[in-house]
């Protein structure tokens, strides 16, 4: 199943995808977030869907908003694929590295973003993104996590490499939490209709492939990344977790940073393909 929100900030309409149609579903919830998950509201979407009991809905000239409504936490994990950390200069981590951004940073996934004042070392990062269905907290092992799963997303983890690593002072959330820096979606899709283990990931930046890589290269695969984090935190039904990207960076040094009127696209296989047009701040 495909979730979705549509319409301009603050006016979206929560809808389902079946092929090519969009089915209104705001008569099961008023938004696709914590509440939604924890209340059972993807079985309720299910079975309105197999009654025929929802309307369809048109798209045209609709913005697709970030398929989850503003979620309590956002926490990520770095250099999960080894070749990303290599050309980052540091060796594969031998336990995974935990960072969290803001939940202002969620936008949608075609949204403008905003280059910050003074940056100098604007990035891209294509990301397989995990939203958490059910709370989670001290699992036994990673064969728990799959059931506090509620679905998968694109995401661009966008960040300022100098923020976050040269006037950091030791965190990198400095360079990970301007506005807008993390387009999400445009769609949240269920775990039955994706293999997340191997999935096909790749970013473009004025057209050219930067990024290419399959999640099939994590360090730490999915489950694990949701037992380790619940050792330490708690997941909050509608949190999102960002689970590291692959090489191909400007961090790299092989490509330049962005800049104004730059236009970054990133794409995971079965998730949806995102298109950003960086702007000054």
């Amino acid at each position: 199943m495909r979730l979705a929100r549509i319409g301009r900030p603050g006016h979206e309409l929560p809808v389902v995808g079946v092929g090519d149609q969009l089915f209104d579903i705001s008569g099961i919830t008023a938004d696709i977030d914590g509440s939604f998950f924890e209340s059972g509201g993807l079985e309720r979407v299910r079975a309105a869907l197999a009654s025929g009991a929802l309307a369809e809905v048109q798209p045209a000239g609709r913005r697709f908003a970030a398929p989850i409504a503003r979620p309590s936490a956002v926490i990520c994990i770095g250099m999960n694929y080894a070749a990303h950390a290599a050309e980052s200069g540091s060796a594969p981590p031998s336990a995974p590295v935990v960072f969290l951004k803001t939940p202002n940073t969620v936008v949608g996934p075609d949204d403008d973003v905003a280059i910050p004042r003074g940056s100098q070392k604007t990035d891209w990062e294509v990301e397989l993104g995990v939203v958490i269905a059910s709370r989670v907290s001290y699992l036994d092992s990673p064969a728990q996590a799959a059931s506090h799963i509620a679905g998968f997303v694109t995401a661009n983890d966008v960040s300022e490499r100098e923020f976050q690593l040269e006037v950091s002072g030791g965190q990198w959330s400095k360079g990970k939490c301007a506005a807008g820096f993390n387009p999400t979606g445009p769609w949240l899709v269920t775990p039955d209709e994706i293999d997340h283990r191997n999935l096909r990931l790749r970013s473009w930046v004025n057209g050219d492939v930067r990024q290419d890589s399959s999640t099939a290269d994590m360090i730490f695969d999915v489950d694990t990344i949701i037992w380790h984090l619940s050792q330490y935190l708690v997941l909050e039904p509608g949190d999102l977790v960002l689970t590291g990207t692959p090489e191909g960076v400007a961090l790299s040094g092989r490509f330049p940073y962005l800049s104004a009127g730059d236009v970054v696209e990133v794409e995971i296989e079965g998730l949806g393909r995102q298109r950003q047009v960086f702007v000054p701040a």
